[in-house]
């Protein structure tokens, strides 16, 4: 039985994936309410040898019972990615909206944390964008981050585009 439990949740979250995964390295409690800004790392998965990390407000209970909004967290987030590593760059998305590299789920069922990132040729640039995702009432609550690639040591699989 703990074997098919096992396959079943290995099987669910292929399911639901994330385009990448995120390891919590980081919690900074910020009152006595139990809110906390969280931060996290996020390799790209398309992208060795660079890492994201992205910090957000979590709720506690007392302030999700006081302000009587239970189901979601702010969409206030910071991100900033650095090189960690040589990289590698994969078949990445190139046109002007980009690639998703990350989402997480910031209420109950709709709102999302996403983290884009968009190659900017002329400039020889990554770009990471962290924002929210909503159905209706987007939010203008937004950071950004750039990895240069000029003068680094870049591999790319299917050559520089040009």
């Amino acid at each position: 039985m703990r074997n098919v439990l096992a396959a079943l949740a290995v099987a669910s979250a292929a399911i639901f994936a994330a385009p990448a995964y995120a390891d919590q390295v980081g919690q900074v409690g910020v009152d006595w309410f139990g809110n906390d800004i969280m931060v996290e790392a996020i390799k790209d998965p398309k992208v060795e040898g660079v890492t994201c990390h992205v910090s957000y407000f979590e709720r506690g209970i007392v302030d999700r019972l006081q302000k009587g909004n239970w189901f979601e967290d702010p969409s206030d987030t910071a991100i900033s990615c650095n090189q960690t590593g040589p990289i590698k760059i994969g078949e990445i998305d190139l046109d002007q909206g980009g690639e998703e590299v990350f989402k997480q789920g910031i209420s109950l069922i709709w709102k999302k944390q996403v983290v884009n990132r968009i190659y900017d040729k002329a400039n020889n640039t990554l770009i990471y964008l962290s924002h929210s995702r909503q159905v209706q009432d987007g939010s203008a609550k937004m950071a950004i981050s750039t990895v240069p690639l000029f003068g680094q040591n870049v591999v790319w699989e299917k050559g520089q585009p040009q």
